[in-house]
């Protein structure tokens, strides 16, 4: 990993870790480099979730790339599959999106696809953050070689969302929906999306202020959504995250259906049309125990790859599998796109349910969820403390420990944050307790270590 780009590109608080001279330096390394590749202007989309600094942030990526000579085509705010598909569509060098996700609203990233919609390689990530970081002025334009920006982007919106209607053959008719746009860039596509099914469809947060983002709504927090689902009688409700690139959704009774749950109920309904590839999901390390019984009980191989939609994306593509994701939300159908899209992953969902005539709670019901607990534990973010605790032995051995004493029935993953301060502790064991217990321990033998930064 380098020094800026982490598993999902730049991030930092803005005005703190990330401000907007970085950003228009950031611009102008991006513009350069694919200068250098393709030999020519690069032409550079730019799309943007309703965080506050999301609009000085794009000014400051934009005055960096048109300073080296690169042309910048905004598209707004939009979620962030949608500047992957237009980036491809437009036949445009690369793709930025100035997004922090599902993190609260002083959080700011960048992150950039190539032309063919993917993330940037390591490579080239590695050749932008040498520029970036360099003390070199970068060769500036001048006269008519300076960049421009084109006018008139805005539009291709409606392509989009064109585009992720016609991902699914079902009219949605006879549910009753409830969607919560979690205040970011799915407040500007959803309700003009779900309004051309037949389907009853209401929203609520919905009205982006630039800083209640991700506030106690969206995918990362569904109690709302749960309570309001329950109390209005819904047949389902749809949750996206700050960017829209995440879904997860509750039942009728206010249940959480997680991404594992999402991956079974849309797999078996591939395997029975013929189209699961390989016969095989592909999920992370942290997918729950439930996910690994339900591929074993309905005769589907289940491949983990390390936390990151970036390898669970490789993997799929090395192979030709059609579906894989993670607990979190992140689902990928590379039938469909090159990137997770929540609202592709809430219509193939929905699809299956108003197909099925069952109650949500019973199509997700196929794969069973073992008591998993999350703990986050903060730790300094200078000084290399995270990773010189991810690689001490002592907490190796207490990890050990701890999966020994459950004796195969659970687990014990530790692992850093990829955007964070943070190390996370997740526990699955038969009894909500255990792992309560567990994890607990750990969280405290973590927070014992005497490293300083």
């Amino acid at each position: 990993m380098g020094k800026l780009f982490g598993t999902d590109g730049i991030r930092g608080v803005v005005g703190e870790t990330l401000t907007a001279e970085q950003a228009f330096r950031v611009g102008q390394a991006i513009a350069s480099v694919l200068a250098e590749e393709t030999g020519r202007q690069p032409v550079i989309m730019i799309g943007k979730d309703t965080r506050i600094s999301s609009d000085m942030l794009e000014s400051a990526l934009m005055a960096g790339i048109c300073s080296v000579g690169g042309d910048v085509k905004p598209l707004g705010t939009i979620p962030t599959p949608a500047v992957a598909y237009l980036t491809i569509r437009e036949k445009a060098d690369a793709g930025i999106v100035i997004s922090a996700s599902h993190n609260p609203f002083e959080y700011n990233g960048i992150k950039v696809f190539n032309g063919h919609g993917y993330k940037l390689p390591d490579a080239t990530e590695a050749r932008i953050e040498e520029k970036i970081l360099s003390p070199e002025p970068m060769e500036v334009k001048s006269r008519g070689a300076i960049g421009r920006r084109h006018h008139g982007m805005r539009q291709l919106k409606q392509e989009y969302i064109n585009f992720l209607a016609s991902t699914v053959e079902s009219d949605l008719s006879g549910l009753h929906i409830l969607v919560d746009c979690a205040n970011g860039a799915a407040s500007t596509t959803a309700p003009e999306l779900f309004g051309r099914f037949k389907a009853h469809t209401d929203f609520i947060h919905k009205d982006p202020d630039g800083t209640n983002i991700n506030n106690r709504c969206g995918s990362t927090h569904l109690e709302d959504l749960g309570q309001s689902v329950v109390k209005g009688h819904y047949d389902i409700g749809v949750a996206f995250d700050g960017d829209a690139d995440r879904c997860l959704l509750v039942d009728e009774t206010g249940g959480a259906i997680d991404g594992d749950k999402v991956l079974a109920v849309c797999a078996r309904d591939m395997k029975r049309r013929g189209k699961l590839n390989g016969n095989t999901i592909v999920a992370t390390v942290m997918s729950n125990l439930g996910l690994h019984e339900f591929c074993r009980n309905s005769g589907i191989d289940l491949v983990c790859t390390n936390v990151g939609d970036r390898n669970v994306l490789e993997k799929m593509l090395a192979n030709d599998f059609r579906i894989g994701g993670e607990q979190s939300g992140h689902t990928i159908f590379t039938e469909l796109e090159t990137t997770g899209d929540g609202e592709v992953t809430a219509l193939q969902f929905l699809q299956v349910l108003q197909h099925s005539g069952m109650k949500a709670s019973e199509l997700a019901g196929c794969c069973s969820v073992y008591p998993q607990v999350l703990i986050n534990v903060e730790v300094p973010h200078t000084g290399g403390v995270k990773e010189t605790i991810m690689a001490s032995r002592e907490l190796s051995e207490a990890v050990n420990r701890e999966e020994e004493a459950l004796g195969g029935d659970g687990r014990v993953l530790v692992r850093a944050s990829g955007t964070e301060s943070l190390i996370r502790v997740m526990v699955e064991a038969k009894s909500s307790k255990t792992a309560d217990e567990v994890a607990q321990r750990l969280v405290n033998f973590i927070k014992s270590l005497k490293i300083e930064g």
